[in-house]
């Protein structure tokens, strides 16, 4: 006899219902959004500092090549748009990464996207992010405080619905390293939000 998946319980009906009467809404201060990117055919994102500066950067590989946005700016700082085709995706490597470009050059970069892989989900002084899919397929991603999400707080407060993946399909999301810059990969886009500020991107 097949098995057969349980009935919703009434907290989890009322907790999707919840999910999808929720808005998108702005992240909270300190983030701001820095960059809202198209990106056709992207595969994967992934994060490395800058090795002058410390500040992140967010490599992006798509089906047209690699790029390289700097995380406080959101500006695209490198291109190449004809990768070595032995090292253009990550899943050519065993850690799922691909060679750095513009100032990380010679380094190579972790992706995660279409291939697997994963981003930070929390940070230092607890921030956190969630991704939930309560109208497959079809993604929202959740940043919380303090462990405002599912627990406790009302939306707006202590979780925001930052991410509404209506239109294309989702890639990857999560923190840089530094804690200072969130990404959201899409199969067409690239969104960033950073709350650094100054030269070396160490914000508070």
């Amino acid at each position: 006899m097949a098995d057969t998946e349980p009935e919703p319980s009434p907290y989890q009906r009322a907790l999707r219902q919840r999910l999808l009467a929720t808005p998108v809404v702005p992240a909270p201060q300190p983030w701001r959004r820095v960059a809202y990117a198209p990106v056709g055919g992207l595969l994967g994102i992934g994060f490395a500092p800058h090795p002058a500066t410390g500040r992140d950067l967010v490599m992006v590989v798509s089906g047209d090549g690699h790029g390289l946005f700097d995380g406080v700016t959101g500006e695209k700082i490198a291109r190449d748009r004809d990768p070595d085709p032995e090292h253009s995706t990550p899943d050519a490597d065993p850690d799922l990464s691909c060679p750095g470009l513009g100032p990380v050059a010679g380094s190579r970069v972790r992706i995660a996207g279409l291939f697997g892989g994963g981003l930070h989900t929390t940070t230092g002084d607890g921030w956190g992010l969630d991704v939930v899919v309560p109208a497959w397929p079809h993604e929202r991603v959740l940043l919380s405080h303090g462990g405002g999400f599912p627990h406790s707080g009302p939306h707006g407060e202590r979780w925001w619905h930052v991410f509404h993946c209506a239109y294309s399909e989702f890639r990857a999301a999560g923190f840089s390293p530094s804690g200072q810059t969130l990404a959201v990969a899409t199969s067409s886009d690239l969104s960033l939000w950073t709350r650094a500020t100054g030269r070396s991107g160490a914000g508070s």
